[in-house]
């Protein structure tokens, strides 16, 4: 698998984010959905990775600067034709290694709370990450889980 900064311009890539999009819309409410559409994800304060297998997109994870030592994981998506291959554990390593690189002391992220957010967070509590309370312009919200792990 190959793993790259991406300019989120490759019409696969762009498909991706669609489907991740749709399936946030699809579980939560609109209030409660805080995935980054493209626009969003080419800001400065972000890095985006997407992951490969040949010509084919196998999935997606973002990197969004908050302070110096504190960034948030974004846009965590496997294409659905590569679920259970291992690709959202590689991307999450490769992602948290980068943090680390750039000094980064905290990752966070927020995720949904329905059943379709569960295998999600059995990934997150596997790298370490522990429940806390929102972070950063976040606000209780029944339909989002928040997760942080120190680095």
């Amino acid at each position: 698998m190959k793993i790259i900064i991406d300019d989120l311009s490759k019409p696969k890539v762009i498909q991706l984010l669609t489907e991740h999009l749709d399936g946030m819309k699809a579980n939560s409410p609109p209030e409660s959905i805080h995935a980054l559409d493209l626009e969003a994800l080419r800001k400065p304060e972000i890095t985006f990775w997407s992951a490969w297998e040949g010509l084919e997109v196998t999935g997606c994870g973002a990197l969004k600067r908050l302070t110096v030592h504190h960034a948030e994981l974004k846009s965590m998506r496997t294409a659905k034709s590569h679920l259970r291959k291992g690709v959202a554990t590689h991307l999450l390593h490769h992602i948290l290694t980068k943090a680390k690189e750039r000094g980064y002391k905290q990752v966070s992220l927020e995720t949904g709370t329905t059943e379709a957010f569960k295998p999600a967070h059995k990934l997150y509590e596997r790298f370490g990450f522990s429940y806390c309370e929102p972070f950063s312009d976040y606000s209780d919200d029944p339909f989002s889980t928040y997760m942080t792990k120190q680095l």
